[in-house]
């Protein structure tokens, strides 16, 4: 509807009011007398009542039917909305459960690297420590050879 249209609500009531003022103004200048003339507008109030309570019925039923159908959408969108929301808090769940997987895989994985690194350091000083001993036991007979050699030369 444009700006300078009007609508049907503003046609309605102007096109009663103009039928009011229409047959007010034909009874007034009717040649009739006082009862016939009351008789008349007794008769157009009525019809005018009338037509105003089947008016106001048929407004509440629209207005009834419209607020079935805007609670039923609004029903919708609710179920719709809420599906939705299970869904993305499930994707979420997964998402973060995967995650929690990795980080238990690699901190499982960082252990036994741990684990074995120790393993081969504790190899390694065991082997440091034999080799030691040998090396201690070897300059020790290096000595014990140095002295008697030196010893024999002194006497000899």
């Amino acid at each position: 509807m444009s700006k300078d249209g009007i609508n049907s609500k503003d046609f309605l009531i102007g096109t009663l009011i103009g039928g009011i003022v229409g047959a007010t103004t034909a009874l007034f200048l009717a040649p009739k007398s006082g009862k016939e003339l009351r008789d008349d507008l007794n008769n157009q109030a009525n019809a005018l009542k009338d037509k105003t309570d089947r008016l106001t019925t048929d407004a509440k039923e629209k207005g009834t039917e419209y607020v079935t159908i805007a609670k039923d959408k609004t029903s919708e969108l609710s179920q719709l909305v809420a599906e939705q929301s299970n869904q993305i808090l499930d994707k979420v769940k997964d998402i973060k459960e995967r995650a929690a997987g990795k980080a238990n895989q690699v901190k499982s994985e960082v252990e036994d690297a741990a684990a074995d690194l120790a393993s081969e350091a504790s190899d390694v000083a065991d082997e440091a420590k034999v080799r030691a001993q040998e090396a201690k036991s070897e300059i020790e007979d290096g000595i014990k050879d140095v002295k008697e050699k030196v010893e024999q030369s002194t006497k000899g």
